[in-house]
């Protein structure tokens, strides 16, 4: 029979010590009939059996009060063969993440141990995907795994930062107040996500629909009007042959036309996939006059967020500076601030890299300089970020204030152009006629 090394939360209740048992879930079951409380469970002759299904009814408070005991105040001993992610469907999208990691948060704010708070939410209207994700964190947690391993052997939508976010709060006892930062870091990603696809959704429909009007109006319309002046001894106005031209080719060879369309949707798929060609594009994109400042202060914004709360959450900060780096979907961004890490690495403090990047404003450089130096860093690291994202904010409603009209402006030229060419040789067939 196995046995297992454990380390109790109350130093009154033994401390520490020795159990056989045929499981990990078996030796907490034993341990808390005991009287105590394992704040680790650690196997000490090799492998485990696999643990046999969960009892039944009766030793479902037994269990709970084991899933309560994933906070522990020193570092929990992880399984001598961690369990790699199964990588399961996604079960939630980023707001419904948000969400479950608030509830959870207010059910142990409540006073519910680990595993009764997880069966509660299970009971709140689950999907199916979203109820055996649930049924796979309480199997977990109720046979001695921490809730962060458990949600790391589940897969998305738990990424390396929402489980480094929730391991830092078992170890350092604060999984409560954790957890209410994590799900506070979710909804404002999803909030500034959210502003920036308003801001994007209008002009993108509006230039579709321009292109589409175009095309309609010059290749089926204006052929028709055009079709009594054909035969006739008149010279055609230069727009009306541009015009005329543009349709004849779109009718004629409107599969070359469709074949470049899809061939350049390929080409930029790819392009953003292979590491070179997608850092020359997000060099670009930072570099544009009007969409370039509002994206990257969208990711300083979010950058700053997700710095703040990490090492708020008591991660190192080296540490919290890997992990805020590959969050950050722009790759010339990231590869700045993974510059910013190998210099922390070498003794380095933050502000001074930070400031050499360029990408960051001077402001930010500033607050992460004086928290350095006043020990403030999360706090102030924090209120940059609302200033930052009130900055973001405002750009995102510049934006959507001035291209709209611009595209609209756009779009009267066009029909402008095409109206053009349809009146002027009716009045130039008109003038021949007045004159004969």
């Amino acid at each position: 029979m196995p046995t297992f090394r454990y380390k109790s939360s109350s130093q009154s209740a033994g401390g520490a010590g020795v159990i056989d048992a045929p499981d990990r879930a078996a030796a907490v079951r034993l341990l808390v009939g005991r009287g105590i409380t394992p704040a680790a469970v650690e196997a000490l002759d090799g492998p485990v059996p696999e643990p046999k299904p969960s009892p039944a009814k009766g030793s479902a408070g037994q269990n709970g009060r084991a899933g309560q005991a994933q906070s522990p105040t020193a570092p929990q001993a992880r399984p001598s063969a961690s369990p790699a992610p199964t990588r399961r469907g996604r079960a939630m999208n980023l707001g419904e993440t948000a969400s479950f990691i608030r509830e959870l948060a207010t059910a142990t704010q409540a006073g519910l141990p680990l595993v009764p708070a997880l069966r509660t939410l299970a009971k709140s209207g689950r999907t199916p995907a979203q109820s055996a994700m649930l049924a796979h964190l309480i199997e977990r947690v109720e046979q001695g795994t921490a809730l962060a391993e458990a949600c790391r052997s589940w897969g998305k939508p738990f990424d390396e930062l929402v489980v480094n976010l929730i391991r830092a709060g078992e170890v350092s006892g604060r999984l409560t107040d954790v957890l209410h930062q994590c799900a506070d870091l979710l909804e404002k990603d999803l909030e500034l996500r959210r502003s920036i696809m308003g801001a994007t959704l209008y002009p993108a429909i509006l230039t579709v629909l321009v292109g589409a009007a175009v095309v309609v109006v010059t290749t089926f319309i204006v052929p028709q009007v055009l079709k009594p002046l054909k035969g006739q001894n008149i010279v055609l106005p230069l727009p009306t042959r541009i015009v005329e031209g543009f349709a004849g080719f779109m009718s004629t060879y409107w599969w070359l036309v469709m074949g470049a369309i899809a061939a350049l949707i390929l080409a930029w798929s790819r392009a953003r996939a292979t590491p070179g060609p997608r850092l020359v594009i997000d060099r670009t994109i930072l570099a544009t006059p009007v969409l370039g400042p509002l994206v990257r202060d969208a990711l300083v914004a979010r950058f700053t967020r997700t710095l703040g709360t990490l090492v708020k959450a008591g991660l190192p900060v080296l540490s919290a500076l890997r992990l805020t780096a590959a969050t950050i979907t722009n790759h010339a961004m990231r590869g700045a601030v993974n510059v910013v890490c190998d210099q922390v690495a070498a003794g380095k403090t933050i502000a001074e890299p930070l400031e050499r990047t360029g990408l960051f404003p001077p402001l930010l450089v500033q607050i992460v300089s004086l928290g350095e130096r006043s020990g403030r860093l999360p706090d102030l690291l924090t209120q940059a970020a609302g200033a930052l994202e009130g900055r973001t904010e405002t750009r995102v409603k510049i934006f959507t204030t001035i291209l709209p009209p611009l595209l609209i402006v756009m779009l009267a030229v066009i029909v402008g152009c095409v109206v053009a060419a349809i009146i002027l040789p009716l009045l130039q067939m008109q003038d021949a006629v007045g004159r004969m």
